[in-house]
């Protein structure tokens, strides 16, 4: 296929503007390393055909480039923010045999450069792109709440939605994603002297005990629906009956007929010790990225183009939330995990591996020619 071959030939260029943006590093709520990636996008996309804007967040710039074409635009999902704070890699970027190593590299700058040589191969051939709306967000690793609204009301005018996270460990694209809830259950009690008159108070800890029990068996794992009371703290010093003590609990799960049942088990939490009282608070982080027939002929085209690239690509399922999860519950036919192949997200070692680049921008080039 030309378009592998031109992206083989250009890898090298390739690697420069890759190193060149992973180099600015990014980490989520750093608004000057943000605002220095931002202006690296800016250099990079600006010169392209399209309009780009620029929109100043608490979170870091969000950036949309516009460019018209045929049919409804399809929506283009990008977040340049990391999990790494400045510093934590020996090297921001380097070459270690056939893979390139960097903060960011996977998660995803890897995958926003190969929509960079994709728009440039459509440039310099000519072939024909549909619309496209892209936005490139600061806050997605900690929620999108700057970027969630905007996401949401490019969504509503797309035919479909591409997410340039990475694919899975296997190489796979993602037609469905677990939905994020994020809740606390907070127990109070009556403070009272430990020692001198323990039976006037009412203690939160022991409640939140009992009530801790109660969230874990609202799992069901073989449906995936996973529940992770992870944080927890409560009380003052040790000569206090505590008075407050609360869990923050993370909830995964497949379906939002899942959630829904979680979360009304969750409202049904009743005290367990007299005097006691409960609340429940939070929600929703992502909704479930379920898949529809329609994100499912989407995956079909992309692994047609996978075929004639050489690549064999499966329907991936992951437990973890993207952006993608949003435009999936407003109907929107979403594909996942188009980024570029390599492994370690979230860790000191994340890489992408170099041989698979050309194949995976080429793959991406062609599915929006095919769009």
């Amino acid at each position: 296929m030309e378009t592998l071959a031109w992206m083989q030939a250009k890898l090298p260029e390739f690697l420069k503007d890759l190193e060149a943006f992973v180099r600015r590093e990014s980490p989520s709520g750093d608004l000057e390393g943000l605002r220095s990636a931002a202006a690296f996008l800016e250099e990079a996309f600006g010169p392209l055909e399209g309009r780009l804007s620029r929109k100043d967040t608490p979170a870091g710039p969000v950036l949309l480039l516009r460019r018209e074409g045929e049919g409804d635009p399809v929506l283009v999902l990008c977040h340049y923010d990391t999990v790494h704070p400045r510093g934590s890699f020996p090297e921001p970027f380097r070459l270690e045999r056939d893979r390139a190593v960097g903060p960011g590299v996977y998660d995803m700058k890897g995958g926003i450069i190969a929509l960079l040589y994709a728009l440039r191969h459509a440039e310099a051939t000519g072939r024909r792109l549909p619309a496209l709306e892209i936005l490139f967000t600061p806050d997605e690793e900690t929620g999108s709440k700057e970027s969630h609204p905007l996401i949401e009301a490019a969504a509503k005018k797309a035919r479909a939605a591409l997410v340039l996270e990475p694919p899975t460990a296997t190489g796979d694209l993602k037609v469905a994603r677990k939905g994020v809830g994020l809740y606390r259950v907070r127990a109070l009690g009556k403070a009272a002297h430990q020692g001198v008159e323990p039976e006037k108070g009412v203690n939160a800890i022991l409640e939140l005990a009992h009530q801790i029990l109660q969230v874990a068996a609202l799992e069901d794992r073989e449906k995936g629906t996973i529940l992770g009371p992870n944080v927890v703290r409560g009380g003052t010093v040790s000569n206090v009956v505590a008075e407050e003590a609360w869990v923050e609990v993370d909830l995964r799960a497949w379906t939002l007929e899942e959630v829904r049942r979680v979360e009304e088990g969750l409202r049904r939490l009743t005290p367990a010790l007299p005097g006691a009282r409960l609340e429940v608070t939070g929600g929703l982080n992502r909704p479930p990225m379920e898949p529809t027939e329609e994100s499912l002929a989407l995956f079909a085209k992309a692994k047609a183009i996978g075929e004639a690239l050489g690549l064999r690509l499966e329907p991936g399922r992951v437990g973890g939330g993207s952006d993608g999860n949003f435009t999936a519950a407003l109907g929107v036919p979403t594909l996942d995990g188009l980024g570029l192949f390599g492994g370690d997200a979230h860790q000191k070692t994340e890489y992408v591996v170099v041989s698979e680049i050309p194949r995976r921008a080429a793959l991406l080039a062609e599915l929006l020619y095919a769009l």
